[in-house]
C-alpha cells in the first residue's frame, strides 16, 4: 500500500489569497509547488509571453545566431540535423521554417533511428560534405557528439550545437571533466558555464530562441512587426507540443510556453498541424497537455518508431490540405498499429519477470530479441509502471543490442549508467531516460549484474507516495473552487493536479462502465451524509478485492447489485473534483485516484 504524506509547507496562505483574490486553499497549493514571493506568485498566476526570458541569456547565442546569419547573407547551404522524436522532429521544423524566412538556404537531415542511430554521426558527415553543405546546425543532439564535429570541422564545414540534453563528462577523483564539442558555437543551457535562468527547456524551445535572436539581430522585427509575431506563434505552438511530449517540467517558462502554445494550435494555420488534429478528432477542442503528450505526439513518434521521421517533418512543410490530411491519416495508422504492438511486448516483459530470477533485481533489465527496438523505450516505461522500478529493455538490433531504460525518482539513470560505461558502444540520457547500445548478446547479463551490484537503492526508495495537497471536505469542492483551480493549468510534471484527501466516505451503490468494464461509477456520501457522484478509472479488479478484505463479498456484491446503506462500506480516498458535462448539463463529479 502506498505512503500517503500531507504537504505541511508553511505561508501566510490568509494573506496571499487576500492579496491576489484567491481561496486560501490555492494560495497552500501554489506554496506546495514552491511558488513563494510576489514576482514568482504573479507570474504563476498571470504570466504572459514578456515573462519570458531572453535569448541572448543563454551562452553562445549571440555567436550561433550572428555566425547563422552571416551564412545566410553569404548565400551558404546549411544543413540542420535533428532527430526522430517529437523534440526533434519539432526543433528541427522549427529552425528550417525560420532560416527560410530569413532566406537562407537550409534542407533538413533527420537520422533514420535503426539505420543511423540517435544524433550526429561521422556518416552524416561524409554526405553532408558530399553534398557541399557548408554549415551543419544540429538540434535536440551534437552535445555528445565530440568525434563526428571534430570530423566535420576537418572538412572545412561551421558547426553549431543547439541541445537540451546533459553534457559528458569523465570522472577524475571527485572532480568531473565535461566534454563539450569543439564546434563554432554550444548553445545548451545545461552546459556549466551558461548562465540561462532556466536549464530545464527542450530542443525545440532551444531552437526557437536561435531563430528569435537571429530576427532581433537581423531587425525583422521592427521592419515586419505582423509577420514576426505570426512567426513567433507558430514557433510556440511547436515549442509548446515538444515541451509537453518532452516530458519536461510544467515551471518557470515552460509552464507559460506550454500555456499559450496550446492554445495557438488549436487555431493553427499549418495545414499538417490542423489536419493532425482533425483525424484525432480535436480540432475543435481546447488543447490541453493530454491532447499534445497523448494524442498528437504519439503520432508523430509513430513514424520514427516503425517508419521514417521524415514523414512527420513533410506533413507540417506540406500546403496543400489534401495531402496534408493524406499524411496525418498514414501517421494515425502507424500509430494504431504501434499501439498493438506495444501491448504484446509489454506481455512479453512482464511474463519475463515474473518468470525468472530478475523480478527480485532492483533494476529490471529485459531482454526482447524480436521486438521493435523502436518500441523498447515506451514497454520500459509500462515496466517502471508495474513494479515501481528503473527498467530497461534491450533488443536484438543490426548490429549488437540496443535498449532504452525508464527511471523512477530515486534512480538517476544517466549517472548510474556511466558507472559502467565500458559496456557500451554508445549511451546517453539524462536521469529519469536513457538509451544504450550492447556489443552483443552476452552483454546483456553482464550490464544487469552490473547495475544491481552499484544499484544503492533502499526499500523506502520503491514506496509509492501519494502528495497530498489539502484535506479538504467534498462540500468545498464546489463548481466556483473548481472553476478556480483552471488557474493553475496546465498540469502535468512538475505542476501536478492538485490532489485532496478526505477519510469517512461511504460508498452507496456502483456499476462498471465502459467496453471493458473497467471504470467504476458511485454513489458516495461524505461524513454529513451529503451525497456526491464518483469516479474512478484506476485498476477496478484490485479495488474490488480491497473491499471485499475490508467490508465482505456480500456487501460488495449488494454495492454493485442493488445498493447499501450509509456506513457499510467505508473508505478513505484521495481525490480531485472535476465538472463533468452530459447532454447539456454540468455537474459536479470527484475522481478517485487512491483509496484506503
Amino acid at each position: 500500500m502506498a505512503k500517503w504524506m500531507v504537504a505541511a509547507k508553511k505561508a501566510d496562505f490568509d494573506e496571499i489569497a487576500k492579496k491576489y483574490h484567491i481561496t486560501p486553499v490555492l494560495a497552500r497549493i501554489m506554496r506546495n509547488r514552491d511558488i513563494v514571493g510576489d514576482t514568482e506568485i504573479e507570474k504563476f498566476l498571470h504570466g504572459g509571453l514578456e515573462d519570458l526570458h531572453s535569448p541572448f541569456l543563454m551562452k553562445d547565442m549571440e555567436r550561433a545566431a550572428g555566425l547563422i546569419l552571416k551564412k545566410i547573407r553569404e548565400g551558404k547551404p546549411i544543413r540542420i540535423i535533428g532527430d526522430y522524436d517529437v523534440d526533434g522532429i519539432c526543433a528541427t521544423y522549427i529552425l528550417l521554417t525560420g532560416i527560410r524566412a530569413l532566406a537562407g538556404k537550409a534542407d533538413t537531415v533527420i537520422p533514420h533511428r535503426i539505420k543511423d542511430g540517435y544524433g550526429l554521426n561521422e556518416s552524416l558527415i561524409e554526405d553532408a560534405v558530399e553534398d557541399g553543405i557548408d554549415t551543419i546546425i544540429t538540434c535536440d543532439n551534437g552535445i555528445a557528439a565530440a568525434e563526428p564535429i571534430q570530423k566535420a570541422k576537418h572538412m572545412g564545414m561551421t558547426v553549431v550545437v543547439t541541445d537540451h540534453h546533459e553534457v559528458p563528462f569523465e570522472e577524475n577523483g571527485e572532480e568531473r571533466n565535461y566534454l563539450l564539442p569543439e564546434a563554432d558555437a554550444v548553445v545548451d543551457p545545461k552546459q556549466q558555464a551558461c548562465g540561462y535562468p532556466f536549464k530545464q527547456i527542450c530542443g525545440a524551445v532551444v531552437a526557437a530562441k536561435l531563430v528569435q535572436s537571429m530576427l532581433l539581430m537581423d531587425g525583422s522585427k521592427e521592419a515586419d512587426p505582423a509577420g514576426y509575431k505570426t512567426l513567433m506563434d507558430e514557433m510556440l505552438s511547436f515549442g509548446a507540443l515538444a515541451t509537453v511530449c518532452d516530458v519536461m517540467e510544467l515551471k518557470d517558462e515552460n509552464r507559460i510556453i506550454v500555456k499559450k502554445g496550446l492554445s495557438l494550435m488549436a487555431k493553427t494555420k499549418n495545414a499538417g498541424l490542423k489536419a493532425l488534429l482533425m483525424v484525432n478528432g480535436i480540432e475543435d477542442k481546447e488543447l490541453s497537455p493530454y491532447h499534445a503528450g497523448f494524442i498528437i505526439g504519439p503520432c508523430m513518434n509513430a513514424t520514427g518508431r516503425l517508419d521514417t521521421a521524415k514523414r512527420a517533418l513533410a506533413l507540417f512543410e506540406e500546403k496543400d490540405w489534401k495531402n496534408a490530411v493524406t499524411i496525418a491519416g498514414d501517421l494515425k495508422s502507424l500509430n494504431d498499429s504501434r499501439k498493438q504492438m506495444t501491448e504484446a511486448g509489454v506481455k512479453e516483459a512482464i511474463a519475463q519477470v515474473e518468470e525468472t530470477k530478475a523480478s527480485g533485481d532492483r533494476v529490471l533489465v529485459v531482454y526482447l530479441p524480436d521486438c521493435h527496438e523502436s518500441l523498447a523505450g515506451i514497454i520500459a516505461g509500462k515496466v517502471r509502471e508495474k513494479y515501481g522500478k528503473p527498467a530497461f529493455v534491450l533488443t536484438k538490433g543490426e548490429e549488437g543490442v540496443k535498449g532504452s531504460g525508464r527511471s523512477i525518482e530515486a534512480y538517476n539513470m544517466y549517472e548510474e549508467m556511466n558507472a559502467c560505461k565500458e559496456l557500451f558502444t554508445r549511451y546517453g540520457g539524462h536521469k529519469m531516460a536513457a538509451g544504450l547500445s550492447l556489443r552483443g548478446e552476452a552483454d546483456v547479463e553482464t550490464f544487469r549484474k552490473a547495475l544491481n551490484e552499484n544499484c544503492r537503492l533502499t526499500e523506502e526508495d520503491f514506496e509509492e507516495i501519494v502528495h497530498i495537497d489539502v484535506p479538504l471536505p467534498l462540500a468545498y469542492a464546489d463548481r466556483n473552487f473548481i472553476k478556480e483551480l483552471s488557474l493553475l493549468e496546465p498540469f502535468g510534471v512538475g505542476n501536478p493536479k492538485p490532489l485532496f484527501a478526505r477519510k469517512d466516505i461511504s460508498l452507496l451503490s456502483g456499476r462498471k462502465m465502459g467496453k471493458n468494464k473497467n471504470v467504476g461509477k458511485y454513489k458516495i456520501a461524505d461524513e454529513n451524509g451529503i451525497c456526491y457522484e464518483m469516479i474512478y478509472f484506476g485498476d477496478l479488479e484490485a479495488f474490488d478485492d480491497f473491499l471485499q478484505e475490508k467490508c465482505g463479498a456480500h456487501t460488495v456484491r449488494s454495492l454493485y447489485e442493488s445498493g447499501i446503506r450509509i456506513g457499510d462500506a467505508v473508505i478513505g480516498m484521495a481525490y480531485y473534483p472535476d465538472l463533468n458535462y452530459y447532454a447539456g448539463r454540468e455537474s459536479v463529479q470527484i475522481v478517485m485516484q487512491h483509496y484506503c
